[in-house]
């Protein structure tokens, strides 16, 4: 499957960087000013979810309803607030094996996209210095729907000129593995066998290639 494949397609979090504790913190400043606690445990249900389908999660957990006015208000709040903690991202926070397995592949001239559901995907990418290593990025700025539908998937194989059943897609979430077997491409999970069961192969981490 890796070496046959053509295009392989990458999510942000959990596989290039781990932001996921800068959105759990921003989650949390934001539940606490509301009167409740939001934890770990909590921050699971969020993991590949868009930010305004989270925050639906999150008033759910504090049972609290709000105007689609103000829930936008609290969304552009807590992204505000992640984008104060990610501002202080630099390449030390790359996952192990990263920027080595990217090198290779280009090397080989396989084709190298993102596929995430993060409307500051480009920003994370310069802040890392690896934005040029990438021929296309597909994030919440350019699709609509969240995963596990394919459609950033199906964007960013396209935008690399290639059939599905040519690329390969390296996802961390159950949501995002979902989304690329329905974009009709095989899978790399990355994280726990027992949660990542639907990929056609799981490992630990892009270090282990």
């Amino acid at each position: 499957m890796l070496e046959q494949m053509k295009g392989a397609i990458f999510d942000l979090d959990g596989v290039i960087v781990d932001t996921a504790k800068y959105h759990f913190l921003a989650w949390r400043s934001l539940a606490g000013e509301l009167g409740f606690e939001f934890t770990e445990e909590h921050n699971e249900r969020l993991k590949g979810v868009s930010r305004m389908a989270s925050l639906d999660i999150l008033l759910e957990i504090g049972s609290m309803e709000f105007t689609e006015a103000e829930k936008l208000e609290m969304a552009e709040k807590k992204n505000r607030l992640y984008v104060e903690y990610i501002s202080q991202l630099d390449e030390s926070e790359l996952l192990p094996g990263v920027r080595e397995y990217l090198i290779r592949l280009r090397k080989k001239g396989v084709g190298i996209a993102l596929g995430s559901a993060s409307k500051n995907a480009l920003f994370i990418l310069g802040k890392l210095n690896i934005a040029g290593m990438f021929d296309a990025v597909v994030d919440g700025n350019k699709v609509s729907r969240a995963k596990p539908d394919p459609e950033v998937f199906q964007t960013a194989c396209h935008e690399l000129g290639l059939q599905p059943r040519d690329c390969v897609v390296f996802e961390d979430a159950e949501a995002g593995v979902a989304a690329g077997k329905a974009a009709g491409m095989q899978v790399v999970g990355i994280g726990r066998t027992d949660v990542l069961r639907e990929a056609d192969l799981v490992i630990t981490g892009l270090h282990e290639l």
